[in-house]
């Protein structure tokens, strides 16, 4: 593979050169990618929309500078569905999530898929690890080996420069086929990545039909809530792109919004004794 090219500016430096362009028509195709993820998680597993994100399908700030939507669903076998979106659609700035947090049934990857506009189109999809990998040769080579030559072949594709996380903890969460980059905002480029996704979001749902064959033991399941629900709060709190919310919102309602975008209450409602 030829050497990628890196993108290392940071959220912040990207705010500041923000020039005025609407990505209205690349929000429509990105949440509609999106959308159909969400259904169809919806559609295998019992999940309800949790109460505490009622009223939040949209939203604006005071000024109306930034707009977005968050809902969540939770049931027996997901944890902590999510889609949601916040931006200015007529003013270049798009961050766009689609998040499957699994139960503890089994140890399957969670389910991680960004899109955004900077107005540039960036582009995030990985399988969150449930175990260390360095311990975990095994987990390594039934998880990650089978996506390993997509993730490499991807990362390669001389439309796009690899965007390299300026969050640590967040850059400790990605697993080894992670796809993190940044193109020309155009349908070429949305193309490629929704492409992408068709195999690696068939590859995951495979992954739930073995694993529904042999879940995991009862007597593991607090341990590993543990573990899923430590990754979640921090991996949500340590996103750099927390500073959108927080610049547009002020302190308080974004340390409510980053409450909610965690699940705090879902996940005190259902915590396990370890």
């Amino acid at each position: 593979m030829s050497a990628t090219k890196l993108d290392i500016k940071t959220i912040h430096e990207f705010l500041a050169e923000q020039p005025n362009v609407d990505v209205s028509d690349a929000w429509k195709r990105c949440w509609g990618i999106h959308a159909g993820i969400v259904d169809r998680v919806r559609a295998r597993f019992s999940v309800t929309q949790h109460p505490s994100t009622l009223g939040r399908e949209y939203y604006t700030s005071l000024d109306g500078g930034m707009e977005g939507s968050f809902t969540a669903y939770t049931g027996r076998e997901v944890d902590w569905l999510v889609h949601s979106w916040l931006g200015n659609r007529r003013a270049s700035l798009l961050d766009m999530n689609a998040t499957v947090f699994l139960s503890q049934q089994n140890r399957v990857p969670h389910l991680i898929v960004i899109f955004g506009t900077v107005p540039k189109l960036f582009f995030y999809a990985d399988y969150t690890p449930r175990v260390d990998l360095r311990m975990n040769l095994d987990y390594v080579n039934k998880y990650y080996e089978p996506a390993n030559a997509a993730a490499i072949k991807i990362r390669g594709n001389p439309s796009f420069s690899w965007n390299w996380s300026h969050g640590t903890y967040l850059r400790g969460l990605m697993s080894p086929v992670a796809t993190s980059i940044m193109g020309e905002l155009n349908d070429a480029n949305i193309d490629t990545c929704e492409a992408y996704l068709k195999d690696f979001v068939d590859r995951w749902f495979g992954w739930l039909d073995e694993a529904a064959k042999d879940p995991l033991p009862e007597s593991e399941r607090a341990a590993q809530q543990h573990y899923d629900y430590y990754v979640r709060e921090v991996g949500y709190r340590t996103d750099p792109m927390n500073v959108l919310a927080q610049r547009a919102f002020g302190q308080a309602e974004f340390e409510k919004m980053l409450d909610l975008r965690c699940g705090v209450s879902q996940m005190a409602a259902t915590r396990r004794n370890r």
